[in-house]
C-alpha cells in the first residue's frame, strides 16, 4: 500500500513539472537543472575551455549540460556519449528547441565503454554526476577509454562521492570511492588524478548536502619520469 502511495504521489508531483523539468529528471532533480547548466559550462570554463577546444561529454544525457557546452565551442567539437537511448532522444529535442544543430555536435549511444573507439583525441573530457554510478568494472573501462581519448596535455574532469557508502538512483548505483582507489585504477591506465575541491566551494549550490559535498577531480595523462 505504502509502495503504490509513493507511486500515486510522485506521478502526481510529475504531472505539475514543466516540460523541461520533466526531460531533465531523467538525470536528476527535475527543479536544479538550470543551477546545473550554469555550473558546469562555468566551472569548464575557469579550467581553461575555449571554444577552439574539443570536448568529450562522457554521459551528456538529455544534454542539461550540454546544450551550454555545444552553444559555446565551435562547430564540430562537442562529442556527447550516453548509455540510455530515451535520455539521448531527449538530447536531441534539447540540441534542436536551442536551434544548435549547425553546431553539428556528435551524439552516440555507447552501451559498452570498452567498445569505444573514437577518430579523434579531445583537450577536455567532462562527466558530470556519471562516474558513481557505474560498477567497478564499467570505472575501469571508462578510464581506459579516457586515456585512450584524451590529449597527451588534455585534461578530464569529473566529480565523485568520496567514501564507503552504497545506494541507488534509477537503475543505477551510487557508489562511494577512497581516493586510493581512484588512484589505484588511473595508475593502471597511465593516469593521474588529484583533488580541485568540494562542489559546493567551486560554485554548485543545490542545498542538498550529499550533492554539494562530492568531490570534483582532475584527471591527467601520467608524465613520463
Amino acid at each position: 500500500m505504502k509502495t503504490a502511495m509513493k507511486k500515486m504521489l510522485r506521478g502526481l508531483k510529475n504531472m505539475v513539472l514543466t516540460e523541461k523539468q520533466r526531460r531533465h529528471l531523467l538525470v536528476g532533480p527535475a527543479t536544479l537543472w538550470k543551477m546545473k547548466r550554469d555550473f558546469q559550462i562555468d566551472f569548464m570554463k575557469r579550467m581553461g575551455l575555449r571554444p577552439e577546444n574539443t570536448l568529450l561529454d562522457i554521459g551528456c544525457g538529455t544534454l542539461r549540460g550540454g546544450v551550454a557546452f555545444i552553444d559555446y565551442l565551435d562547430a564540430g567539437n562537442y562529442c556527447g556519449i550516453d548509455v540510455r537511448e530515451n535520455a539521448l532522444a531527449e538530447g536531441r529535442k534539447e540540441l534542436a528547441e536551442h536551434g544548435l544543430e549547425g553546431k553539428q555536435p556528435e551524439l552516440l549511444l555507447v552501451p559498452d565503454m570498452s567498445k569505444l573507439v573514437l577518430d579523434r583525441k579531445f583537450d577536455f573530457i567532462w562527466s558530470f554526476s556519471v562516474l558513481f554510478h557505474m560498477t567497478d568494472e564499467i570505472l575501469d573501462d571508462a578510464l581506459a577509454a579516457v586515456s585512450r581519448a584524451l590529449k597527451d596535455d588534455g585534461v578530464f574532469y569529473a566529480n565523485v562521492h568520496l567514501g564507503h557508502e552504497r545506494d541507488a538512483w534509477l537503475e543505477f548505483p551510487v557508489v562511494w570511492r577512497t581516493m586510493d582507489a581512484y588512484r589505484e585504477k588511473c595508475a593502471r591506465v597511465g593516469l593521474e588524478v588529484t583533488e580541485v575541491g568540494l562542489l559546493r566551494d567551486l560554485g554548485h549550490l543545490s542545498k542538498i548536502e550529499s550533492q554539494d559535498d562530492q568531490m570534483m577531480l582532475k584527471f591527467e595523462k601520467k608524465k613520463a619520469a
